[in-house]
């Protein structure tokens, strides 16, 4: 007996093997490109030279703001004398705006006073259906859900940019932004032919902490044929990531290991000195753990991943954003949210930082949130983790306040910031 159930969990170790191995390129972006003369191309796609996988941030900037229609005359008046106040690092108004102001003319000393009310856009690609350029600084995305939104670009890299694809034929093509007609994006095959590289996956160290996930070194690099450039004692190195066993920051230079064993010191470039922007930690709860470089100690990659970190069909359910929110007075309000005047879905982003670190996810991940006066934030979320945030505008005094549209009632009720006690998402 017992050499039959030996014989049978080989045969289903055998059965189910493939099928884990074959999902590992499910978080890998990939799309059908329509040019403007009706030619296609199909594959796996490469934003530029950085985005690459589903979880990665699409960013652009929103147009209008129409909740701003949702206050009253005396709300927004109280919330622009916030907003400059904050503006300008608590100096408060000179004279000439605030007699302005006084007349609803929202006048600032940048002549651009509503900017302040119209927010940067960011979703993770795997929340977008389509994208149709509109110029080299505009752009038309509809979502999965079908909402639609004209975004511009200027300030943006992701707007405008030449996108990359690994044609079923034709191999990696090069197409240029302005002869894109659009872009659907499509679920990934489970194993893909040809793609970009393998992912690079690890566990940084900063401070004592240790972070475990997908890799995106200097903001940039993320796959293993992606390179490392620097200067070593003996010349100028540009060395694929997927040599590399392991980097630490050592002064103001790095040590890199490779994985024969061989160390070579290297400086000179954003990739190994204080120039470089940061490493970021990607999983399945963050769309990015930011860790600057001040802050980072030590990367060690592995060679195996845990499989495909999200595919396409994950991000289809997207809702509009449900709580409850209790202010310090002790009124409380459930309904639909929008969020510091913007956020209304649960693929948008919350950003803050715990300490130095700076952490991205989605309001789909946070269960509930309590404010410690409007400077901080603990955020706790779904899978029981608890962040106190701070250092953003999601989590400190410039949030723009939250709308609740409680069922039953015309009108929606306008919280502001400082009075928020706790959200809880339903």
């Amino acid at each position: 007996m017992k050499t039959y159930y030996t014989h049978l969990l080989f045969v289903l170790a055998f059965l189910v093997a493939p099928m884990f191995a074959s999902a590992q390129d499910e978080h890998f972006i990939y799309g059908r490109i329509t040019m403007v003369d009706s030619k296609t191309y199909e594959g796996p796609i490469r934003w530029g030279k950085e985005e690459v996988y589903w979880n990665d941030i699409f960013n652009a900037a929103k147009t209008r703001n129409e909740n701003l229609r949702q206050l009253t005359s005396d709300q927004r008046r109280d919330l622009d004398d916030r907003q400059y106040y904050h503006r300008h690092d608590g100096n408060g108004y000179n004279g000439w705006s605030r007699w302005a102001n006084s007349f609803g003319w929202n006048w600032d000393d940048d002549n651009n006073y509503d900017k302040d009310y119209v927010h940067q856009f960011a979703c993770q690609f795997g929340e977008i259906k389509t994208v149709k350029p509109q110029g080299s600084k505009w752009v038309d995305i509809t979502l999965q859900n079908g909402t639609k939104l004209e975004l511009n670009g200027d300030g943006y890299n992701d707007v405008g940019l030449d996108i990359r694809v690994i044609d079923r034929e034709l191999g990696e093509v090069e197409i240029y932004w302005n002869r894109i007609e659009k872009i659907e994006f499509i679920n990934t095959p489970s194993k893909l032919n040809n793609r970009f590289g393998k992912p690079l996956y690890g566990t940084v160290e900063s401070f004592g902490v240790k972070l475990t996930g997908y890799i995106q070194w200097d903001h940039d690099e993320r796959l293993s044929i992606d390179k490392l450039d620097g200067d070593s004692d003996d010349g100028d190195l540009s060395i694929e990531f997927d040599k590399i066993a392991s980097i630490t920051r050592v002064g103001s230079r790095c040590r890199v290991q490779l994985k024969s064993g061989r160390e070579i010191y290297m400086e000179g470039s954003n990739d190994v000195n204080r120039e470089n922007r940061g490493v970021i930690v990607m999983n399945k709860d963050m769309a990015a753990i930011d860790i600057p470089w001040s802050e980072f100690d030590k990367i060690t990659f592995e060679e195996k991943t845990p499989g495909a970190l999200v595919s396409y069909d994950q991000f289809k359910n997207q809702k509009e954003l449900s709580a409850t929110v209790k202010t310090f007075g002790g009124d409380s309000y459930s309904g639909r949210l929008v969020f510091d005047l913007d956020e209304e879905f649960d693929f948008e982003l919350l950003q803050g930082k715990d300490h130095d670190l700076e952490y991205t996810t989605p309001f789909r991940n946070v269960k509930k949130i309590k404010t410690y006066n409007d400077m901080r934030c603990e955020v706790e979320l779904k899978n029981g983790q608890k962040l106190m945030l701070s250092d953003g505008q999601d989590v400190n005094e410039r949030n723009q306040g939250v709308l609740v549209f409680v069922s039953g009632k015309g009108d929606p009720q306008y919280v502001p910031w400082d009075k928020v006690s706790e959200i809880e998402f339903r």
